[in-house]
């Protein structure tokens, strides 16, 4: 059988919006074949079936957060203003065409992790995996002393904050109530 050809992280993307939208059970393989684009054989021959097209997902959208940190932390602003940048970009995603987005790990968390340990291992790992690379941004400002406090206990108060700022952006808010809720968060975390 011939492999198909497709850009990998392009299918991913898609399905991930996909995912994000409506769900992993209310994402037919219908939604999925108009979302990427592929045949239902395309997607059964490259990720054997939806929970292993959702497994790719996860992995792709840690991917992606990841560099999405590493851009935002990696400028030469302070860090008071890199997280400030970081923050702005959560607000804009939540505001993202009038539709808040959910945060594709914690709607499968929700979801689906209770009934499928391979997935919800997955998730895990990849919300780790984010905990520390902030840690690690936190730890170093508070090294150079652009913070004060402990670095685990910031980082974790931080994605504690940016979970419920994406939650209550579902309550659809004006965008000047998530930008100064934003804010908030920022301050706070600054000096903590």
């Amino acid at each position: 059988m011939r492999n198909a050809e497709f850009d990998r992280q392009q299918v991913l993307r898609q399905a991930m919006n996909a995912f994000i939208d409506k769900g992993y059970a209310k994402t037919s393989m219908q939604d999925l074949t108009k979302a990427t684009g592929l045949h239902p054989g395309s997607i059964y021959c490259a990720f054997d079936n939806k929970r292993g097209l959702l497994l790719a997902v996860i992995e792709q959208y840690g991917q992606d957060r990841r560099d999405e940190l590493a851009a935002c932390f990696g400028s030469s602003l302070p860090f008071p203003e890199q997280l400030k940048q970081y923050l702005a970009g959560v607000v804009d995603e939540c505001q993202c065409q009038g539709t808040p987005k959910a945060c594709l790990l914690t709607k499968a968390l929700n979801e689906v992790a209770q009934q499928d340990e391979v997935i919800e291992s997955a998730i895990k790992q990849h919300l780790e995996d984010w905990q520390q690379l902030l840690a690690a941004q936190f730890s170093s400002a508070v090294d150079k002393g652009e913070l004060q406090g402990d670095p685990e206990h910031l980082a974790r108060y931080f994605i504690m904050g940016v979970y419920g700022l994406r939650t209550f952006a579902h309550t659809k808010p004006a965008p000047e109530v998530l930008h100064a809720l934003a804010a908030q968060l920022h301050q706070d975390t600054c000096r903590c």
